[in-house]
């Protein structure tokens, strides 16, 4: 889930936190340039700008770095630890489109397949038709379905005061549809381009469609048992965080957000569905976009299709958006790959270079203030 888009730029977020507690812990292997000093002040400047903590994990080459700046717990004091887990929101689609794109290749379904034929009669409503938006517009977001997140009913339960009320609720895939469909769609299917966590919830039930699984339970065969992901779940309903974690501080996505900060570390992921409710570690992030990005997921055909992107104006500038997956060109011209995600109490960013080689994921332990665009740029710029 969202309630702002990254990748290097303006961060995926969709919850809230604040603390002023600036205690920089950290541990490094393999030098790197510069010894990521650049990327280090760039963690410890978002901690001064009010994110509680802070992790960073880099692997360059083969050599791993990781580091952590602030804490975990405002309360003690306890710094984040770079190994922590958390929950990464939208970067879930990213694994979600790569089990789309297996499941093509096996020639068990088509991107070009009407949502209509997965799901009949379920996209409809409103101006909303399943038959004219195709299983490749829901992965890029050209639907035009509308985002759930815009249900006033979705938000008065997970925003604001709300949120503490029903943090625990259980949120079917079909009732998030729902709701969608209770509104117009933002556009004609293919005219435009605008991000909907709808489209990614649709993507699920296509895959328990197509293979009578669950979609986590084909993310975890397909993707996190063949990738030795140990540190990556798809938790479901169950509210739990796995250990080792820190608390996730949020501000509650409130429109108006006032002074308070409250612990969101648990709440019901089902209220993100397949279109944000994972859960994973830096290491794990860095490992996923490395094998994806290589190829070593699917064939060629199908990486070609996820690297195949359209215009993403409402995220940043010269930002683009192919398959569950974001594309970039920094300052100093390095292009990357990747995705933001962002849920109550944690804002998260993970990409990589086309070859793999150079990989960095990041996490904020707040979603009300601070983002990745410096940390981003001092890792790939900083000693270009």
């Amino acid at each position: 889930m969202r309630a702002r888009i990254a990748l290097a730029g303006a961060l995926a977020a969709a919850v809230a936190g604040t603390a002023l507690f600036t205690a920089p812990a950290a541990t490094a292997a393999g030098p790197g340039h510069d010894g990521h000093r650049g990327t280090r002040a760039a963690m410890d400047a978002q901690v001064a700008k009010g994110v509680p903590g802070v992790i960073g994990r880099v692997t360059e080459d083969g050599k791993v770095w990781k580091a952590s700046s602030g804490v975990g717990n405002t309360g003690t004091g306890q710094p984040r630890g770079a190994d922590d887990a958390f929950r990464v929101g939208s970067i879930t689609k990213t694994f979600v489109a790569t089990v789309l794109l297996q499941l093509e290749a096996e020639h068990r379904l088509s991107l070009d397949d009407t949502v209509e034929h997965w799901l009949p009669g379920v996209v409809r409503g409103h101006g909303h038709d399943g038959r004219r938006v195709t299983l490749r517009q829901l992965l890029n977001h050209t639907s035009g379905i509308r985002d759930v997140f815009e249900a006033e009913e979705f938000r008065d339960k997970v925003t604001g005061p709300g949120f503490l009320k029903h943090r625990y609720d259980t949120w079917t895939p079909r009732q998030l549809v729902r709701l969608a469909m209770k509104g117009a769609p933002a556009f004609e299917p293919g005219t435009s381009w605008s991000y909907s966590n709808t489209n990614y919830v649709l993507a699920g039930m296509v895959i328990e469609k197509a293979t009578g699984k669950p979609y986590g339970k084909e993310v975890e065969r397909r993707v996190l048992k063949p990738l030795g992901l140990r540190h990556t779940v798809v938790p479901g309903t169950d509210p739990r965080m796995p250990g080792p974690h820190g608390i996730a501080y949020s501000k509650l996505l409130a429109e108006k957000p006032g002074p308070e900060v409250y612990d969101a570390t648990e709440l019901n992921p089902s209220l993100a569905s397949s279109a944000g409710e994972m859960i994973s570690t830096a290491g794990d992030l860095n490992r996923f976009y490395r094998a994806l990005l290589r190829g070593e997921l699917f064939p060629h055909r199908q990486l070609k299709e996820m690297l195949t992107t359209v215009p993403a104006g409402e995220v940043g500038p010269g930002i683009r958006y192919g398959l569950g997956l974001m594309t970039q060109k920094l300052s100093c011209g390095v292009r990357l790959y990747g995705h933001g995600g962002g849920i109550h109490g944690s804002s998260s960013e993970a990409v990589s270079t086309r070859d793999g080689r150079h990989t960095a994921a990041f996490n904020l332990n707040a979603d009300w203030t601070g983002d990745s665009v410096d940390m981003v740029e001092a890792e790939f710029c900083g000693g270009k």
